[in-house]
């Protein structure tokens, strides 16, 4: 009988054994994952990237060599989302658009996001003057006609930086001041906490401070507005491309491809040409916002409850 409730004793002891508990960022990534939306969302654009950037082992059409023979031709075995006006074929630069369209929107967003992070930062944490200082510039950056102002840089720095370069340079030169006042708007009310009054009580360089302590706490905002500005980057891209101030005409990307619509008769009745680059950058569209609204969903502290 002994033995019996010793083995019931030890049953208890180990089903009342108390669980390990979940980090945040683990219980936000098993919280993420069990979004069937963004998950599909993220799916396509990790196969829509490696697509993309596998294009040259993919298809051996050349992307730039005008075909008089194979004009306008509709799709068929051989072009399997058939050619445009020049010959060139559909599906070869659909694939190689996307390289740039996706090499825009992630360049940017980088760029974008570290210049807005160090700006905001710095800003917040010391205040005053520096705070000031910044912050007008910043107002300065925010109020420049943004189309404008991208269409006459890309035209200055046409001859200085070459290619698509050009287009990622102003659109990040342009574009981070709303991060930069996100950023700075976090870190006024995190600095006010007793870790970081502690933490400048003891001594700690700023740049310390700064690294180790705030940006991990509005690092959950910075990654939201990540995929917002990823998305507004490559919307961004295509429209100033379709309208011949973006990628040079002889890169292809979406944009490029989509100005050929402007054509009434390759808008009626050559659909071809213009659905196959609309649909890509729809669909991408969509999967970066589910993705956010995603992340957005998963890294609520509200929603572990």
């Amino acid at each position: 009988m002994e033995v019996v409730h010793n083995k019931n004793s030890q049953t208890e002891n180990s089903t009342t054994k108390p669980q390990k508990s979940m980090s945040p960022w683990a219980m936000a990534r098993r919280k993420f994952m069990k979004n069937k939306l963004a998950m599909i969302s993220l799916s396509y654009l990790i196969v829509l990237g490696i697509l993309s950037f596998l294009a040259p082992y993919i298809t051996t059409a050349d992307i730039s060599r005008v075909n008089i023979g194979d004009m306008s031709l509709a799709p068929s075995a051989e072009h399997w989302f058939g050619t445009d006006t020049s010959g060139r074929d559909v599906f070869t630069r659909l694939l190689y658009g996307g390289r740039v369209s996706l090499l825009v929107g992630i360049s940017c967003t980088a760029i974008i996001l570290f210049i807005g992070t160090l700006i905001g930062s710095v800003a917040g944490y010391f205040g005053g003057a520096v705070d000031s200082m910044l912050m007008r510039f910043t107002d300065f950056i925010l109020n420049f006609p943004f189309l404008v102002f991208v269409i006459v840089l890309n035209a200055i720095l046409f001859g200085i930086v070459s290619g698509v370069w050009v287009l990622i340079v102003v659109l990040s030169i342009l574009g981070w001041g709303g991060v930069a006042r996100l950023v700075r708007s976090k870190i006024l009310s995190e600095k006010e906490n007793e870790y970081i009054l502690a933490s400048i009580s003891i001594g700690c360089k700023p740049g310390k401070i700064i690294l180790k302590h705030l940006l991990p706490n509005v690092l959950t905002t910075v990654i939201v507005q990540a995929t917002i500005l990823f998305a507004t980057m490559i919307v961004a891209e295509s429209g100033l491309s379709y309208l011949g101030f973006g990628v040079p005409q002889e890169v292809p990307s979406w944009g490029n491809m989509l100005a050929a619509s402007q054509q009434p008769e390759v808008l009626q009745n050559m659909p071809w040409i213009w659905v196959p680059p609309a649909l890509v950058l729809i669909l991408t569209i969509l999967s970066i916002n589910f993705i956010g609204e995603g992340i957005k969903e998963a890294l609520n502290p509200k929603s572990y409850r």
